[in-house]
């Protein structure tokens, strides 16, 4: 009898098991196959941390045992406390150590015994020596990367971080939402038949006295590709540095947008963005920009076509706001009837646990909006006749004589 109980206690614990746990192949956006315990009861996220909520659910954020805290407590504080009140937990979690600034720690990392470490595609390369240490201690390694910002790219990582903690559904959803508003936006600018407008975006983290970074094919400037922008840096930057003044003074830009976050509150000039940021002090650091030498005479400044946008939306699911937020301030009238605003609150009342309040995208003399009508909106734009190569090369040329 005893021996029956017994058979039958751990059959229904077999049965059970699978439910609590299942080794599966994670195929990461490197391509790498990696078995994993699903779900995951202890991970380990370098980056992406509201990507992983909105992905998972905020419920399954318990189950992240450390982070690099630095990411997110230091150079997003609004987000780390709106955040942090919600999900009190989030002040005793595990912290890595900053990858970037070379403080990361493999023992801490180890010590919290993670089922799986997920990191980003920059941390995977920049820690490439420990990943085989990491191996040899039965600690699976997977990638994500949200800062290609490809849809490709945004929907595979949301889809893996589902199926690591268990909820492809949800993941799904949101991954598909995401592709199906980028293809709205994409319909849209083929549809408006227009050369693409000429813009400059800038990280305004050191104010006007000095060019901070701009964007070539990575992040910011993946997303003017993506919405049909002519982006002028993408000729003297990769992925991310400065540009020459000079070099943007030859091409000067039909649209200009300055990033900040909240931690520009903290400089005199700096750009300041986001979680209780007042329009009137984003407003005003924002014409700081304007008054460069030499940037009266672009016609972003002439036409009042300068945005501010907040830089921590980028490189996640909730950039879909900020894709139509460019996208408009690209092609107006092709995007009358879209509210970037209200597609970032959206996305946080379905996907998060907060709602923030602050200020995350304006235009210049529109007071709180960004989405406001001036009589520069109505100038005729570029013929889709005209020749793309032809005005390329008069930008090159310009350049090139600035130069000698």
């Amino acid at each position: 009898m005893k021996a029956t109980l017994k058979w039958i206690i751990c059959a229904a614990w077999l049965a059970a098991a699978p439910a609590w746990a299942k080794v599966q192949t994670v195929t990461d956006v490197l391509g790498r196959q990696v078995k994993v315990d699903v779900p995951a009861k202890r991970v380990v996220l370098g980056f992406y941390y509201p990507d992983y909520i909105a992905a998972t659910g905020a419920e399954n954020f318990k189950h992240v045992v450390g982070i690099s805290r630095e990411f997110w407590e230091k150079f997003n504080p609004g987000s780390w406390a709106l955040y942090s009140a919600k999900m009190p937990a989030l002040k005793q979690i595990g912290d890595i150590g900053n990858i970037d600034k070379g403080s990361f720690s493999f023992e801490k990392t180890i010590a919290l015994k993670p089922d799986v470490l997920i990191l980003a595609d920059w941390q995977f390369k920049a820690l490439a020596d420990y990943i085989p240490r990491f191996e040899q201690a039965g600690i699976p390694v997977v990638v994500v990367d949200f800062n290609a910002q490809t849809v490709e790219r945004h929907t595979e990582s949301a889809k893996i971080f589902g199926q690591i903690a268990g909820t492809p559904e949800r993941a799904k959803q949101a991954a598909d939402e995401y592709a199906a508003g980028i293809e709205d936006i994409r319909r849209r600018v083929a549809a408006a038949k227009l050369l693409p407008p000429k813009i400059y975006i800038e990280f305004g983290d050191k104010g006007p006295s000095e060019h901070s970074y701009t964007f070539g094919k990575n992040m910011w400037g993946a997303i003017a590709d993506t919405v049909g922008g002519d982006n002028v840096s993408k000729l003297f930057v990769d992925d991310w540095g400065a540009i020459n003044p000079e070099q943007l003074l030859a091409s000067p830009p039909d649209v200009v947008l300055i990033s900040g976050t909240e931690v520009g509150a903290n400089h005199p000039d700096a750009m300041t963005m986001g979680i209780g940021i007042t329009a009137d002090e984003a407003q005003k650091r924002l014409a700081g920009f304007t008054r460069r030498s030499g940037w009266q005479d672009f016609p972003a400044v002439k036409n009042r076509r300068v945005y501010g946008i907040y830089h921590t939306a980028s490189r996640s699911l909730s950039d879909l706001a900020s894709a139509q937020l460019m996208a408009k301030a690209l092609y107006p009238a092709a995007f009358a009837d879209v509210d970037p605003e209200q597609t970032y609150r959206d996305f946080h009342r379905k996907y998060l646990p907060v709602m923030p309040e602050g200020t995350f995208f304006i235009r210049l003399g529109c007071g709180a909006q960004a989405d406001c009508t001036l009589p520069s909106d109505h100038a005729p734009a570029a013929a889709a006749s005209g020749n793309p190569l032809a005005a390329w090369f008069k930008r090159l040329w310009a350049w090139l004589s600035s130069r000698f």
